[in-house]
């Protein structure tokens, strides 16, 4: 079997031990009130971040307007980068991190409209340039279905720890650069996968907004491992940023106008007292799944998961507990009937 070169150095093992603490905190983190909002809140940084690396200038506001539906006016081609983005990330209880076809697959929706033949990887010389030139000329593209092919079945049968995995597998996917175009986004995307299947937290921590707030020491930290001819470099700079994000995020609190702006509009719609004669004070979880039933009444638990960014499991604990309240009846079966909030 075919093994990257990498090192472990004393900092990564450390790291991971830290990390390994710090997931179970934040994991807490996710459960309180607000936690429905904060994923809806880290896939907006998310989907702006890994595309503000790439040179999109629409705000995190332009990105929430476009998840939410609403008209943006922007470049055409910066909204259907978002557009794919937002397509993209939805798969993402979907996609196995360790398929090399699911890598495909969202790469075609990703790049779809912007790129000729995508989903499909490259056929012709690719390089990486900076504001000095070429900083790195990617292998020959007749190499690149078998270099990819090795680097998957080393991620899949490998026994070293998930942390180090995704960490490597970011830098060789970089290195070899098998698309046309689309490469940093999807790499970023994979690596959240990957460590995924450590912890379904992260599905929910921004770790494109990791390398969008500190690009120069990304770059940096490629280029030390590219010059060393092995990841260990890069490995620790992503665990470092990890560990960083994981402590950071444990008290995160939600932008004041985000709630203001989740309360003004359940008072549109339904009424500042609503809720009164159920004997229910209505949490953010519940204000924000009620005004998506109210616009949307035949979504299943399974597309409410999709749309705000929580577990299907979540979804359901909240819609029962709407329903055992008398807020919400279901008319129809599971399939094909549709949600009624009792006005």
């Amino acid at each position: 079997m075919y093994i990257p070169p990498f090192t472990v150095s004393a900092e990564a093992i450390n790291l991971i031990a830290e990390i390994s603490g710090q997931i179970e905190r934040y994991a807490i983190r996710l459960e309180q009130e607000d936690g429905l909002r904060l994923r809806k809140v880290n896939r907006i940084k998310t989907i702006h971040s890994s595309l503000a690396i790439e040179g999109n200038t629409l705000s995190e506001d332009q990105v929430r307007d476009i998840i939410d539906g609403k008209n943006v006016v922007a470049p055409i081609k910066e909204i259907q980068e978002v557009k794919n983005a937002i397509k993209t990330y939805e798969m993402y209880p979907t996609l196995d991190a360790f398929k090399e076809k699911d890598l495909l697959k969202a790469h075609a929706v990703m790049m779809q409209a912007l790129v000729d033949n995508p989903g499909h990887y490259r056929h012709g010389g690719v390089g990486v340039f900076g504001e000095k030139g070429l900083v790195h000329l990617a292998p020959p593209a007749d190499r690149v279905p078998m270099l990819m092919g090795d680097l998957f079945d080393w991620l899949k049968h490998s026994k070293d720890h998930l942390l180090i995995r995704s960490c490597v597998f970011h830098f060789e996917f970089e290195f070899i650069h098998p698309f046309i175009d689309g490469n940093g986004r999807t790499g970023r995307l994979w690596q959240s996968l990957i460590l995924g299947k450590l912890h379904p937290l992260f599905e929910h921590l921004p770790v494109e907004n990791m390398v969008y707030s500190n690009q120069q020491q990304y770059y940096d930290a490629i280029t030390a491992s590219t010059n060393a001819g092995e990841s260990g470099p890069f490995i620790d700079f992503m665990l470092n940023e990890i560990y960083k994000t994981l402590k950071s995020h444990q008290g995160e609190e939600l932008p004041t106008d985000d709630t203001n702006l989740i309360d003004k509009e359940f008072g549109a719609k339904f009424g500042v007292k609503f809720g009164v004669k159920f004997g229910i004070k209505f949490g953010a979880n519940e204000k924000q799944l009620l005004l998506l039933l109210n616009e949307t009444p035949g979504m299943t638990a399974k597309e409410i998961a999709e749309h705000v960014g929580i577990s299907k499991r979540g979804v359901e604990k909240q819609l029962k507990k709407l329903k055992d309240f008398g807020v919400i009846s279901r008319e129809g079966s599971d399939k094909s009937g549709y949600w009624i909030i009792n006005k």
